[in-house]
């Protein structure tokens, strides 16, 4: 059975800094594109950030890039998104994704709250 446990979120002061978890089980982690969305209230689900499906390239959402950073490790099965230099608009509930061509599966949302 796939599952996807995601960790990390809480409250954090502006300029702060988060580091969320996606522990998988149940698949072969190493076979399936990596990436981290986010929704805020009353906004639709955006890509915050991506690790390629074979050739490990990462990209990411303008709005983090030289602040978020995206990283798996195999042997753990799981993914990481280092968040730097928080921003209020960056509250948001995130979300883990695994994918492939034939499947797709996603963690359960962990809060990021970013105030003063």
């Amino acid at each position: 059975q796939v599952q996807l446990v995601e960790s990390g979120g809480g409250l954090v002061q502006p300029g702060g800094s988060l580091r969320l978890s996606c522990a998988g089980s149940g698949f072969t982690f190493s076979n399936y594109g990596k990436s981290w969305y986010r929704q805020a209230p009353g906004k639709e689900r955006e890509l915050v950030a991506i690790i390629a499906r074979f050739t490990g390239r990462t990209n990411y959402a303008d709005s983090v890039k030289g602040r978020f950073t995206i990283s798996s490790d195999s042997a753990k099965n799981t993914v990481y998104l280092h968040m730097n230099s928080l921003k209020p608009e960056d509250t948001a509930v995130y979300y883990c994704n695994i994918r492939s061509p034939d499947a797709d599966y996603w963690g359960q949302g962990t809060q990021v709250t970013v105030s003063s």
